[in-house]
C-alpha cells in the first residue's frame, strides 16, 4: 500500500480544508494532489495521499476520518489501491446488453480479475443477463435523480465498491454522484471523442460521412463526455454499409476499448494528473 484517495463532500462551511489537511499530516501522510469545489452550496474536496507509516493501520485511518468529517457535517471516502487486492467493481447498466455482456464473460474467464458484487440498472431488461452470470442485479426505477442516486450510492457503499463502470447506462450523473467517485466511474462513449456527444454518436457520424469511428472509454467527470481519455479503437467506415453495420463495428469497439480500460485500472496502471490518464507501463 502506497497511496489512496480521499473524498470529501458535504454542506459548505469554513475550515473544511484545514481539517482535512491537518489530520492526513498528524497520520504522517503527504498530500500529493488536490481539487476542490463548491456548486449550489455542496463542498467537494479530492486527495490523493501518500503514507510513510510503515505500520499504517487502515481501519483507525478511516475511522478517525470519518469522525473529523462527520464533526463538519461532511461525508468522507478512502480508496486504497493495493496491488494484491481484487476491487470490487460495480456495473451500471440501462437496456442495451452488449458491454454488460462483454464484461461478465471476460470476468467468468479470468481476464479481467475483479469482484462484481452487483450490477444496477434502471430497467429490469437485463436482469435474466446477470442471472446467467450468478451477479446480483437490482434495479432502480425512481425518475427523480437525487432519489434514484442516493439508492445507488448507499447499494455501492453496502458493497464496498472501489469502482463503477457505466456500461451504456443512459443517465446523466449528477456533480455529487461523480464526486463521491473521483476518477473511479468509467464509461464507454459511442465516438471518438471529443466528436460526436451524446447518444446518437453512430448516427452523426453516418450523417456527416466521416472515414473513420470508433469508441471510447473515459473517466466521468461533471462536464458532459469531457472526462480523461483512458482508451480508445477506431474503425474505418465503408460508406457502401448499412447503419446496422456500422452500429455493429461501433459496439466492437465498446467491448474492446472498455475491456481494456478496465483491465488497465484495475491492474492500476492508470494515474490521472490534472485531467490527462497517464498508463503506467512498469507498475
Amino acid at each position: 500500500m502506497k497511496s489512496a484517495d480521499i473524498s470529501i463532500i458535504g454542506p459548505d462551511s469554513k475550515g473544511i480544508v484545514a481539517t482535512i489537511t491537518n489530520f492526513i499530516f498528524e497520520n504522517q501522510c503527504n498530500i500529493e494532489e488536490v481539487s476542490q469545489n463548491v456548486v449550489n452550496g455542496t463542498f467537494f474536496m479530492n486527495v490523493k495521499i501518500s503514507i510513510n507509516k510503515k505500520k499504517f493501520d487502515r481501519e483507525i485511518f478511516n475511522k478517525g476520518l470519518a469522525k473529523e468529517a462527520k464533526q463538519l457535517g461532511m461525508k468522507s471516502r478512502v480508496f486504497y489501491d493495493e496491488q494484491k487486492q481484487k476491487k470490487n467493481m460495480a456495473i451500471l447498466v440501462t437496456k442495451e446488453d452488449h458491454v454488460l455482456t462483454e464484461l461478465l464473460m471476460a470476468n467468468k474467464n479470468g481476464k479481467l480479475n475483479v469482484n462484481i458484487p452487483i450490477v444496477i440498472g434502471t430497467m429490469e431488461i437485463l436482469e435474466d443477463i446477470c442471472k446467467k452470470y450468478k451477479i446480483k442485479f437490482i434495479c432502480i426505477k425512481d425518475r427523480q435523480q437525487s432519489l434514484r442516486e442516493d439508492k445507488i450510492l448507499k447499494i455501492l457503499d453496502e458493497n464496498k465498491v472501489d469502482f463503477v463502470v457505466l456500461a451504456r447506462y443512459m443517465k446523466i450523473l449528477s456533480p455529487k454522484f461523480v464526486w463521491n467517485y473521483p476518477n473511479r466511474i468509467i464509461n464507454i462513449h459511442p465516438s471518438l471523442l471529443p466528436a460526436f456527444p451524446g447518444a446518437m454518436a453512430y448516427m452523426q457520424a453516418f450523417e456527416k460521412g466521416v472515414k473513420i469511428s470508433g469508441a471510447t472509454s473515459h473517466f466521468v467527470t461533471v462536464d458532459l463526455d469531457q472526462g480523461p481519455i483512458i482508451t480508445q479503437e477506431a474503425f474505418t467506415l465503408d460508406t457502401t454499409k448499412s447503419l446496422e453495420e456500422i452500429k455493429k463495428s461501433g459496439r466492437d469497439c465498446e467491448n474492446k476499448a472498455l475491456i481494456r480500460a478496465v483491465t488497465l485500472f484495475v491492474n492500476n496502471k492508470l494515474e490521472c494528473r490534472w485531467g490527462k490518464v497517464i498508463i503506467n507501463k512498469k507498475s
